[in-house]
């Protein structure tokens, strides 16, 4: 009976918020997730990020309908005293539950066949111009397309993860290591590390890894104090070298973009290589070696260096263009500092995503990412039914008085270099508290 629950007060809840002692609510009941974390599919962070209070929305947003059966065993008996749920929360449940009774989430078209039916033929196109050819110009489009087919790869790899592409698990993870390590050499298990956790803390400048590049690059003055990142571990250093490359960062953006895949194979191998707990670590290395077989295999077979340097730069530089449109999402969005919470998890997805406006017939080339805001609300959607929920999404913003930002390629790239470029000159202040050196004084001396 109704008077023979236990219940516990918010702030109650809020003390089992570490690993080890971690509880959560939903839906007003309230359980001990403490041990399970650690067999968590999407990891512990995003877990340990919403600890201590209710992540009904969160839960909703990445989970189906099967997972409610995994809870009854995690129960602790006890229910949220005062449950209260916003009215953006309820509009929000409410259309989770219409996609969910029209099939939505499971409805996924035919993309994954036309993605991996484009990627097979740009690979196949890739190996005749590079084996067969000998025309630099043919060398040259080769790379083009390879970065074209790197692109729609990793397109694959991203739906794959967020939701079952497949007809079955193993062939999902199959797709997932094809798509991502062994035809990118980016490491599934590295992605899925630092995408749920972006996405649980959209655009919190300690919580999110999409926004944390110093010494390269800060979206924020917030930066300038050093903050410690709870993802790594570790604090970024807002130290001379970096104040003098963010100073410049809205100069140096389009080429760090260029040779960003640089990085991402770095943080693939020392994620694979570390001590920490990943995932199926077997396959992921057995698909990045496949990677770094055929790669430079290919690379080989090019009839001199620069023809294999020029080859290699411009497949990098097309799938910047990838790279640009992921920071484009988020860069400029609205930032703040500390851990998500669960009652405000709908607005916080509104503040810290940027649509990218473009005609129906581009969609294939944004891999649906496009629509930022409707794939962080509703992750488990296929893309194809992105475009058709946006004119929803957008109503619920405007009810609720909620910033719905869609700008077109062009405007977008200029709000994110207004971004960096703000950063930068107030990284150039020298006021600010940061230690100077000869190197830098040398530079701002001489304009």
């Amino acid at each position: 009976m109704e008077g023979e629950k236990r219940y516990i007060s918010a702030e109650e809840l809020k003390e089992h918020n570490k690993s080890g002692d971690l509880w959560i609510s939903i839906q007003g009941k309230v359980y001990d997730v403490s041990e399970w974390a650690k067999e968590h599919p999407g990891g512990e962070i995003p877990l340990l990020n919403l600890a201590g209070q209710d992540v009904t929305d969160a839960f909703l947003a990445y989970h189906p309908g099967t997972a409610w059966q995994y809870l009854d065993k995690l129960f602790t008996g006890y229910h949220l005293k005062d449950f209260e749920v916003s009215e953006v929360s309820k509009d929000y449940r409410r259309l989770v539950s219409e996609f969910a009774k029209a099939g939505m989430f499971e409805k996924k078209g035919h993309v994954a066949l036309f993605s991996l039916t484009a990627v097979a033929l740009l690979f196949l196109v890739v190996l005749y111009g590079v084996l067969r050819c000998d025309s630099v110009w043919a060398h040259l489009g080769s790379a083009i397309l390879l970065g074209l087919l790197w692109m729609q790869s990793a397109y694959v790899g991203h739906d794959s993860g967020h939701y079952q592409v497949m007809t079955s698990r193993g062939y999902n993870k199959l797709a997932q290591i094809l798509s991502g390590n062994c035809l990118t050499g980016i490491s599934i298990a590295w992605w899925k590390w630092t995408h749920n956790a972006h996405h649980i803390a959209c655009n919190s400048l300690d919580h999110d890894p999409d926004l944390q590049h110093i010494p390269v690059f800060a979206v924020s003055s917030h930066f300038f104090t050093s903050l410690t990142s709870s993802f790594y571990g570790r604090t970024l250093n807002f130290d001379p070298l970096a104040r003098f490359l963010v100073s410049y960062q809205h100069w140096t953006y389009y080429p760090v973009m260029i040779v960003a895949r640089v990085n991402l194979f770095v943080q693939t191998f020392l994620l694979l290589f570390s001590n920490r707990s990943v995932p199926d670590r077997g396959f992921n290395i057995m698909g990045i070696l496949v990677f770094w077989t055929w790669f430079p295999l290919l690379v080989s077979c090019l009839p001199n260096w620069p023809e294999r340097i020029m080859f290699v730069l411009a497949s990098f530089a097309v799938t910047s263009i990838q790279h640009v449109q992921f920071t484009l999402n988020h860069f400029s969005a609205n930032v703040y500092v500390g851990l998500p919470t669960g009652n405000d998890w709908f607005e916080k997805q509104t503040s810290g995503t940027i649509d990218i406006s473009c005609p129906s017939m581009m969609d294939w080339f944004f891999g649906g990412l496009q629509f930022q805001l409707e794939h962080h609300l509703f992750p488990r959607l296929p893309r194809c039914h992105l475009r058709k929920v946006s004119p929803l999404v957008r109503e619920l913003c405007k009810k609720h008085k909620l910033p719905y930002r869609s700008l077109s390629f062009w405007e977008a790239n200029k709000s994110t270099i207004r971004t960096l470029r703000t950063a930068a000159l107030q990284a150039r202040d020298l006021t600010n508290p940061a230690p100077k050196n000869l190197l830098w004084e040398a530079f701002n001396t001489h304009g």
